[in-house]
Formats: C-alpha cells, structure tokens, sequence
C-alpha cells in the first residue's frame, strides 16, 4: 500500500488514522483541505477519528514534510500535500476558494527583483487575494465541499 510506505519514509508509523488522512489527500490532491473538511469528509464514511486526532495527525504530516500548512485569508489553516512543486495561489476572497498557478514571468520578474535589491531568493510565497467572478459568491466560506459545488470542480 502506498501510503504505508510515504509514512515509513518519514519516519512515522502506519496507524489508522494518519493512513485514513493521507488517503484524503491523496484522493483531493488539488484541493487545500482544513481539519474540519477532512473531518466532515471522515464523518460521511462513517470513520470514528476525532478532531483532536485530525489536528495531531496533520500537524505531525507537517512535521515531516508530508503537508504544508496555509494560513491563507483566515486565522483558519488549510494544507495541502508537499508535491515539492513550486506554485503560487489565488484566494477568493467571497468564499476562500484557492486556485494554484505556475507562471514563469512572475517566477523571473521576483528573481530580477531581488537580485536588483542585492537578495538571493531562498524560498517565497506569492498569494494574491481577488474575488472569484461570481458577484455575489454563492459558496460564501461554505467549507469545501459547497467551494467545489459553487466553482465547479470533481
């Protein structure tokens, strides 16, 4: 099973529940999901994992460097799986849905940037903050499953 192997790789035993999170991620690998998503996602297959748990879980994938933490437009953190692909995000600010993005002009243009300021880019984030182009947003902060409805995703 993959994710016995992506955990042992990190050190981390293989138990019920970090198999079952890493699962969902696994399975949503576009999406940045909160404790909360994965535990209504948990809840609707009728897993018995407890918030606490989710929060342990996730903040021990962290940890290792399985998910990055998000804190995006909210004190509330998302997280995705640490693909080791560079990409940056735009975040709607009506209902917090996040799109990734790869542009290599913006890429070149912080490169110039910096190395016109005397810096050498170590590691930096770009998320630019806009509302998605349905006025008004009918998801509203739904949680993600009511973002993936309102924007259309599977």
């Amino acid at each position: 099973m993959k994710e016995h192997d992506d955990l042992k790789k990190t050190g981390l035993k293989a138990t019920l529940p970090r198999i079952k999170v890493l699962s969902i991620f696994e399975k949503n690998k576009d999406k940045h999901l909160s404790a909360e998503d994965i535990f209504k996602i948990m809840l609707r297959s009728d897993d018995e994992i407890g918030l606490a748990t989710i929060y342990r879980v996730l903040t021990q994938f962290e940890q290792s460097g399985i998910l990055i933490r998000h804190h995006f437009e909210s004190d509330k953190a998302v997280f995705e799986l640490n693909e080791k692909d560079h990409h940056d995000h735009i975040v709607c600010l009506q209902c917090g849905f996040i799109q990734e993005f790869v542009n290599e002009e913006i890429e070149n243009q912080q490169k110039l940037i910096a190395k016109k300021n005397g810096f050498n880019i170590i590691e930096h984030a770009l998320v630019i903050y806009a509302d998605c182009t349905k006025n008004p947003c009918s998801c509203k902060l739904g949680g993600a499953e009511n973002i993936a409805k309102c924007h259309k995703l599977t």
